[in-house]
């Protein structure tokens, strides 16, 4: 049976879709509220994390089979680190909401590795109770990258980000009872992004 983990909330997105904008702001609104809560990301500050970070900027290179099992063990210490992991402050009563979960393994190493192996790579961590999904044209998540003015990581190119977000909606039909897919148009402002992300779950919490 499928393990769903209430309280637990994840952004995805394409890179350039502003998941860490957004991540910011649900900061700031859940601080409002009183309520107990947790913000955190992947790739984490672990030691894998930092691994995985080199891998994305180009540092040196491995395999995507090497990259999805990097992110799976980089996503069970998030998980299941008994001194700050997920489970351990959604037991303690917060909710916890992350920048990034397997959904973006699942997207992005499925591309030039098979989706189906990614999938039982993963298969083991429980589901969020939502899912919210920034849903962003790739023509302007190239524009925002490039504005940047930064060295590029090596999923951020057109091509790249058209196949990831083929690979999103792959995965999304596979989304189980119980784990809520939330999906918002990309296209809109960040205010306006954060407005329907308060809406449909900031708010019904208070």
């Amino acid at each position: 049976m499928t393990k769903i983990l209430k309280n637990f909330w994840v952004l995805e997105g394409l890179d350039g879709a502003g998941t860490t904008t957004q991540l910011k702001k649900i900061d700031k609104g859940l601080s409002e509220t009183g309520k107990a809560y947790m913000i955190t990301a992947e790739p984490t500050a672990s030691e894998t994390g930092r691994i995985i970070r080199r891998v994305l900027s180009g540092e040196f290179s491995v395999p995507q089979s090497t990259v999805a099992r990097l992110f799976s063990a980089d996503r069970d210490n998030h998980l299941y680190n008994p001194e700050n992991g997920i489970i351990k402050n959604i037991n303690e009563g917060k909710i916890v909401v992350s920048d990034r979960y397997f959904f973006s393994s699942l997207a992005y190493q499925s591309i030039g590795f098979d989706f189906d192996t990614v999938m039982l790579i993963n298969s083991s961590f429980p589901y969020p109770e939502y899912v919210i999904y920034i849903d962003t044209p790739v023509d302007d998540c190239i524009k925002r990258i490039d504005s940047r003015g930064q060295e590029k990581e090596i999923y951020e190119k057109y091509e790249y980000q058209v196949k990831v977000k083929e690979g999103y909606e792959k995965c999304f039909k596979t989304l189980p009872e119980g784990c809520t897919l939330i999906r918002i148009d990309g296209s809109l402002s960040r205010e306006e992004i954060y407005e329907e992300i308060k809406n449909k779950l900031i708010n019904k919490i208070l």
